[in-house]
């Protein structure tokens, strides 16, 4: 059953849009073949996308095609999720500039796994009238042979078609150019398209705009093929007011996977959006609905100092990916650097919270029995620079231990003041941090 929640009122399906209409005024169409709207709003659809298993998790910039899942379900379509465990073992050639590690099968293996249930806290593959179906391309392409691929599928493709794709001349014109291996990407996944069709009625396949061409094949192929209609819609490739990728930070990646990234770094990923970008990745990556959004927009038009829209997609996009629970942690951990209390925060969590931040180390027996003076704990960790300094810090209000104010010089830090014996936070006055780590 799908977990997603949210704190909007929407119902789960409408019948006043279309699920074409919802894709447009989320801003979500890129380019779409013809009759496609029509059919989205007349015909009960089965659609897939694609997910790259090259890691074991998916990132945020997979969101947007999950999120186009999601919603098609919701408007009482049918999802596929198809994980390319045969095309990834190839490596797709659209938007790179070279040739990708191959994986091997049981890398591949590890990574569905951890690609399935993730995706399943957006979809319903159980409960639903209309259950969404996880398949992985393996299954086919593992079994043919080349013989049969050419004879029935290479035969409908020309070289000067293949060559016509933006992502294939790209690769041309590049230093390294393009492998025999991936120039047959565009057959494989064409090839896809026609087996969820004759296994599933899938009439309808999506992606990022860079899969544009990929996505034509596909559907050629059935005309061809079958001489039926097939549709393609692809949605924009995500980027920031600042041009840069979607979903990349100074660490690296942004994943789904809490181990990768954790529920705070990944609230904090949202939260930190810029003011231009947020209410187009509300419309994105929340339920929220047009309303919700508009009054949103209109604070941060009015009032940008608040950040209402900005901690608002953090909110709902960590609940929708680690639940509720990780939320109110994240929530608590972002407060801390503001002087909120570090109660029921694990050390794991304080190391987070305090990555960046100057640290120092101290031995566990400093913190035994009596403790250590709370003077020679302010200089010791770098907070003062000396104890003169620590002193007049104290009496002016100034000192704090795990953002406890601390009023008497002659005070003692103990085991029992710590992060379970294994950290403690000095703070000089509002925003100075140290970091103790207790070893």
């Amino acid at each position: 059953m799908s977990t997603i929640s949210s704190e909007s009122t929407e119902a789960e399906t409408t019948t006043a849009l279309s699920l074409y209409d919802e894709y447009a005024w989320r801003e979500m169409v890129y380019h779409v073949t013809p009759e496609t709207a029509e059919a989205l709003a007349t015909e009960k659809v089965t659609a897939y996308i694609g997910f790259d298993p090259t890691a074991a998790s998916l990132h945020v910039g997979s969101l947007l095609p999950i999120m186009a899942l999601a919603r098609l379900q919701r408007f009482g379509h049918t999802p596929i999720a198809l994980v390319g465990g045969g095309t990834g073992l190839i490596g797709d050639p659209s938007g790179k500039s070279k040739e990708r590690p191959l994986l091997t099968r049981e890398k591949m293996e590890e990574n569905l796994a951890g690609i399935e249930g993730q995706l399943r806290r957006f979809l319903d593959f159980e409960t639903a009238a209309n259950p969404a179906r996880m398949v992985n391309n393996l299954e086919w392409l593992g079994s043919i042979s080349l013989l049969d691929f050419l004879r029935d599928v290479g035969k409908y493709f020309t070289v000067n078609y293949m060559l016509s794709k933006e992502s294939v001349k790209r690769r041309i014109e590049s230093e390294d150019g393009i492998s025999y291996t991936e120039f047959t990407y565009m057959l494989l996944q064409a090839y896809d398209y026609l087996v969820l069709h004759d296994r599933y009625g899938c009439t309808l396949q999506m992606g990022g705009s860079d899969q544009w061409g990929n996505i034509l094949a596909g559907a050629d192929l059935i005309r061809r093929m079958r001489s039926e209609k097939a549709h393609g819609l692809v949605f924009p490739l995500v980027t920031n007011a600042a041009g840069t990728k979607f979903g990349k930070t100074e660490s690296g990646t942004v994943w789904l996977d809490p181990g990768l990234t954790s529920p705070y770094r990944f609230y904090q990923f949202w939260l930190n959006t810029d003011d231009r970008d947020v209410v187009r990745y509300l419309k994105f990556f929340t339920w929220l609905t047009r309303p919700e959004i508009e009054e949103l927009a209109a604070v941060t038009e009015a009032a940008p100092e608040r950040r209402e829209a900005q901690r608002r997609l953090a909110r709902e996009v960590t609940r929708m990916v680690h639940g509720e629970a990780e939320l109110a942690r994240a929530e608590q951990a972002s407060e801390v650097l503001f002087g909120g209390a570090m109660d029921a925060l694990s050390p794991a969590d304080i190391l987070d919270i305090f990555e960046d931040v100057p640290s120092a180390e101290l031995s566990r027996a400093r913190f035994e029995g009596e403790g250590i003076g709370v003077i020679d704990l302010l200089v010791e960790s770098g907070a003062t620079a000396s104890k003169g300094e620590a002193r007049r810090l104290v009496r002016s209000g100034g000192a704090y231990v795990n953002n406890r104010r601390v009023a008497d010089e002659r005070a003692r830090i103990t085991l029992e003041d710590t992060i379970e014996g294994k950290a403690v936070v000095v703070r000089k006055g509002r925003k100075n941090y140290r970091l103790v780590l207790i070893r």
